[in-house]
């Protein structure tokens, strides 16, 4: 029946016309061909390979309107755009979901029965309605295409449940062929689709998922904002998305990068729709160069030339982790994927889930094993992430991962593999990697006793190594395939026929050491936070003795000038201006006009003598979240607010109010506080501590001047008021 209502235009010649190209990618004709004889299709193709190609040129080619079910917003518009703009008919494509007016639905309606509409774009909520199932049974349905398929799967990394309800919606519309397309699924997720939707005996059509031109790289989470203005600002002009979890890290993030120069803009669900459509037009429009955002940004997003993808959270999936890494070099060009890892993040997630039903619990823990097996590994990232999708990856380095051009030392580990397969047979081949690597280390936890394996002759064979390790044997034998992990019974090992072979004869088998996350942390407060590197000693002399010249000709104690923490933050960043130097530890604005320059020529004359390469992102200037305690402080200190008062407003005691005041005066900010400081010290006494600071203390301690001063007759409160007097009028 499909070939009687074909356009005449032969299939290549109706590519040129519609959409300028000359020929096909990979399996595009083949799966254009399906669609138009009339058959069901599934379609798993990588980011980049051209999906929508395979709905649209036949949608424009047979009678009638397809019916294009999608689960964004965002992407309707975009893909509705892009088809009008090879068309001077506007009619030809169309998007129904609750964004439009009541005047704009009734546009597209006229459109659709007129038969102008070749396609009708709508997100699976719209078609629940009972109003619109009415109205499409009036529509000539050419055919249904599904993108982001794996919307449809519990298994799936973006799981939906309204997507599970389309076949039955799609019977009460009217049937007609389907076609399903993803970008990812594994093979459990791809037979649930098709189970689904009840196309079993669809035709599929499976495109490689390597793509060779993404450079895969894993990074601690250290300093991992500085790490992203860092890597940004080393290419320059190149569009990129940076990934993060939640709404709040995205709007922090952005904010900070914009401050940095970065022309970066947010994009989250939380957003209200025109701001979210203008940052998603002004990146596409290269306004912008920089996303960040939340996963919600991308699917379906038609820019070719997006040069870094950048993961500030692990996702929850390696679907997920794909399908956004995917967005980077969708033109063949270069992609590169960083994320930044650890195992701390991955607890959160687990936690997010405790309040889901104990089976998506254990659906989505699976998800995340295999997202920290991926993360840990250090065997090729590219043959990870291929064989998790059914696929085979030949070759023994990639030359395009952080652990192929990186690699780690590898030992012989024939004996390890062994008794790893060993134990997996001990238990009937019925438990996870967690008890397995327990039960090798002799770990007596409750499962373990519960079910006797601390009876087993392998129990603590293996416990000279920690389970880690174990856990790592494991993931480098399923990626040797002599173990699989059967995921629908949510984990459990099987030992493979190649694993029995290797039992029975046994042979030299090479393990790669596993990747160590443990030093890493996420992104700590304040300029020196998560530092690993080491003070330049040579340099911090210089500095100590600049201090003391310059309290000299001052005539003020050296701590005046600048804090010790201050210089040995200094010693680290070798700040060369005076904006650098506003970056350093307990120095602000004021602190580095009135004694940072001295300082920034010397470091200056020090780092161009000794050819010293300065970490580049030094500069990262912050947001003012925390620091918004630190305004209001001012503003009420200005205002004259008693400070008990200011301390009860803030939640703090005044011990902790005292600390927020004295690091606004350390980093160089007058504060002017007699008009309390007179109601509580006696003119007499305030001379006394003042005199004190300016000719006999040795160093700032508030213990050193009530020793010296007498405790009897000052309390730490009035050393502590008094410095703060003393610094911000002689220091500031």
């Amino acid at each position: 029946m499909y070939n009687e209502i074909k356009s005449g235009i032969p299939l290549l010649e109706s590519l040129k016309k519609n959409f300028g190209f000359a020929s096909f990618k990979g399996n595009q004709e083949k799966i254009i061909n399906n669609v138009l004889d009339g058959n069901d299709g599934f379609v798993l193709m990588p980011t980049g390979g051209g999906k929508s190609l395979c709905y649209q040129l036949p949608a424009l080619m047979l009678e009638g309107t397809a019916i294009i079910i999608s689960p964004l917003i965002a992407l309707m518009k975009n893909q509705v755009d892009a088809i009008r703009a090879f068309s001077s008919e506007d009619g030809i494509a169309h998007f129904m979901n609750s964004s439009l007016t009541k005047v704009a639905i009734q546009k597209v309606k006229e459109d659709l029965l007129s038969g102008k509409t070749k396609m009708l774009y709508v997100a699976p909520e719209s078609l629940t309605k009972a109003e619109n199932i009415k109205f499409l049974r009036q529509v000539r349905v050419s055919f249904y295409a599904i993108d982001e398929a794996h919307c449809i799967s519990e298994w799936g990394h973006d799981f939906r449940p309204e997507y599970r309800r389309i076949r039955t919606i799609i019977n009460e519309v009217g049937p007609a062929p389907i076609i399903a397309l993803t970008a990812t699924a594994t093979p459990k997720v791809q037979h649930d689709i098709q189970k689904n939707l009840g196309m079993l005996e669809a035709e599929v059509f499976k495109s490689s998922f390597n793509r060779p031109n993404l450079y895969y790289e894993i990074r601690p989470k250290v300093n991992a904002t500085k790490e992203i203005i860092k890597f940004i600002k080393n290419n320059p002009g190149k569009s990129g998305i940076v990934y993060c979890l939640s709404r709040k890290k995205v709007e922090e993030l952005s904010e900070t990068l914009a401050i940095n120069g970065i022309k970066a803009l947010p994009y989250h669900a939380g957003m209200d729709s025109a701001t979210r459509s203008a940052n998603q037009d002004s990146f596409l429009m290269e306004d912008a160069d920089v996303i960040v955002a939340t996963i919600a940004f991308g699917m379906g997003i038609d820019k070719p030339d997006v040069r870094f993808v950048i993961h500030y959270d692990i996702p929850k999936s390696l679907e997920g982790y794909y399908q956004e890494t995917g967005r980077a070099g969708r033109d063949g060009g270069e992609g590169k994927c960083i994320t930044f890892y650890h195992y701390k993040d991955i607890q959160k997630l687990e936690k997010f889930m405790q309040n889901k039903h104990i089976a998506e619990q254990e659906i989505g823990k699976q998800l995340l094993l295999e997202t920290v097996s991926y993360a840990e590994s250090s065997v090729c990232r590219r043959r990870h992430l291929l064989h998790y999708f059914g696929e085979q990856y030949h070759e023994e380095n990639c030359d395009s991962c952080d652990n192929c051009l990186n690699p780690k030392t590898r030992f012989e580990g024939k004996e390890h593999m062994s008794l790893s397969l060993k134990t997996i047979m001990e238990v009937k081949e019925k438990f996870k990697a967690e008890h397995i690597a327990e039960i090798i280390t002799g770990k007596s936890s409750q499962a373990v006793q519960t079910y006797k394996h601390n009876k087993l002759a392998v129990f603590g064979e293996g416990k000279d190594k920690p389970a880690k390790f174990w856990l790592a044997v494991i993931r480098q034998a399923m990626i040797a395939r002599l173990v699989v992990k059967e995921i629908e019974n949510y984990g459990l090992l099987k030992v493979s026929p190649e694993g029995r072979e290797f039992l029975d004869h046994p042979y030299s088998f090479m393990l790669v050491e596993e990747n160590n996350y443990e030093e890493s942390d996420e992104d700590a407060e304040g300029p020196s936070a998560g530092r690993t590197s080491t003070v330049d000693v040579e340099l911090l002399h210089i500095l100590k003795d600049l201090r003391k010249r310059m309290s000299k000709k001052h005539k003020l104690p050296p701590f005046v000038i600048f804090q010790d923490p201050s210089l040995d933050d200094m010693a680290l960043q070798y700040p060369v201006s005076l904006e650098e130097m506003q970056s350093i530890v307990g120095v602000g604005n004021g602190k580095a006009r009135k004694y940072g320059k001295e300082f920034v020529e010397v470091i200056k004359a020090y780092v161009e003598e000794k050819e010293i390469i300065r970490p580049q992102d030094m500069i990262v200037k912050s947001v003012v979240n925390k620091s918004g305690v630190k305004v209001s402080i001012i503003q009420s200190i200005d205002r004259k607010m008693n400070l008990e008062d200011i301390a009860a407003s803030k939640n703090m005691d005044m011990h902790g109010l005292l600390s927020e005041i004295e690091a606004i005066v350390n980093s160089g900010t007058k504060l002017n506080l007699d008009y309390y400081i007179e109601n509580v010290i006696d003119e007499e006494r305030q001379a006394e501590v003042y005199e004190y600071f300016r000719e006999e203390a040795e160093s700032e301690s508030v213990m050193e001047a009530l020793a010296e001063l007498g405790e009897d007759d000052y309390t730490e409160e009035d050393i502590r008021l008094m410095r703060i007097k003393f610094i911000s009028e002689l220091g500031n």
